[in-house]
């Protein structure tokens, strides 16, 4: 048995498959293609309980994907998704060769592209990483501590650094259906990790901060007209507030504000001298500046939330119903200041969609109809385990 035995209920394939079919070919122009490819994909699913997408079907599956997700601000560029077809490569060596590509062409140079990989609904492995570049926690306050379970992991199959540091690359790790776990440490070009300085403070270097700038979530999977793909990482670019309100702010992540504050002078004795709120203006404005100086594609809360809102209207010229989850796509910062704020969303789970592993029951069924009450936005997300 394929250590992805993720299936749906018996007998939603067809109807979920024959959803999907109309609304891409309609969308892509290809009605004229409709009633055959139907009649094609309804035998298949009678005869192996399943079936496989073009790479056409694939391609705007995925894009709808992103186009459906509630908790992503930054729907307005679905359809620049670039698909990459993995679904032939099951080996290990070639899979870490797969993100590899992955990372290197997300990347690009800094002008960073949002990228999916997709592997076989049937592959023969599972990988266990959260994100394809996350930094070690190693505990007693060193390095991130949302990845402080993984890593141990990671330590119990070998892997060591030293010195410890907080902003260590974590390797990938594969898990096979024969029990065997495989590692591989990712080639990250320097230019992949940007040091935060500021633009008016020079002791803020100092501090030692720096982040990566290919958010690629790699722990969902991801349903397509009744076909359930258990891998495949995907990734977006950073909105700022990420980075510098949630995972440096954050107080369960580096909470970086209190020595931020303690460096700007400010009076931490209470809260009435709101220096939380200038720590962290200051902070998410090194993070901009940096990535901005680096050259590395990063969105400003204002902009992304113009943007979404955008995104919104034009759904509404397609006819098609815009959803959102309210909670989460309003920026973490100055939250009232963004129009999003002052908006009704619908939270309504639509496929194609992203799912968390951790609903997905035990006997591997995914029920796609249940609202997403956990995890993070698959494209813009904030790291909050």
């Amino acid at each position: 048995m394929s250590i992805n035995s993720y299936s749906l209920p018996a007998g939603s394939v067809w109807p979920r498959a024959s959803v999907f079919l109309d609304q891409c070919y309609a969308e892509l122009g290809l009605l004229d293609e409709l009633s055959a490819r139907k009649q094609d994909v309804e035998r298949e699913i009678l005869e192996t309980g399943s079936y496989v997408h073009t790479i056409r079907e694939l391609a705007h599956g995925c894009r709808m994907a992103w186009r459906n997700s509630n908790r992503c601000i930054g729907r307005l560029y679905w359809k620049s998704l670039k698909v990459v077809d993995a679904r032939e490569i099951n080996e290990p060596s070639h899979v870490f060769d797969a993100l590899q590509n992955h990372l290197d062409l997300a990347f690009n140079k800094g002008e960073v592209l949002s990228v999916i990989t997709i592997f076989s609904p049937r592959a023969d492995f599972q990988l266990l990483n959260h994100q394809l570049i996350r930094f070690a926690g190693h505990g007693n306050g060193k390095g991130d501590p949302a990845e402080e379970v993984f890593t141990k992991t990671c330590n119990q199959l070998g892997w060591e650094v030293d010195p410890k540091t907080d902003f260590d690359v974590l390797p990938w790790v594969i898990s096979k259906s024969d029990g065997t776990t495989v590692m591989h440490q990712p080639s990250i070009q320097p230019e992949m990790l940007v040091d935060i300085k500021h633009p008016d403070f020079p002791w803020f270097e100092d501090l030692g901060l720096k982040w990566y700038a290919v958010p690629a979530i790699s722990d969902m999977v991801l349903e397509i007209g009744g076909v359930v793909y258990p891998i495949a990482p995907f990734n977006g670019w950073y909105m700022g507030t990420e980075i510098g309100s949630r995972n440096f702010g954050d107080v369960h992540r580096y909470n970086k504000l209190p020595e931020v504050a303690l460096r700007m002078g400010l009076d931490t004795s209470n809260s009435d001298s709101l220096w939380k709120d200038k720590a962290l203006v200051e902070l998410n404005r090194a993070v901009i500046y940096s990535f901005r100086k680096a050259g590395v594609a990063i969105e400003n809360h204002h902009d992304a939330s113009e943007q979404f809102m955008q995104f919104l209207r034009l759904e509404e010229q397609h006819g098609r119903e815009s959803t959102g989850d309210w909670s989460w796509v309003v920026p973490p910062m100055s939250s009232s200041a963004s129009p999003i704020f002052h908006s009704e969303l619908v939270n309504k789970v639509v496929g194609p969609n992203f799912f968390y592993r951790s609903i997905i029951p035990s006997a591997g069924r995914v029920d796609t109809a249940q609202t997403q009450k956990k995890g993070k936005c698959p494209f813009h997300f904030n790291s909050l385990k």
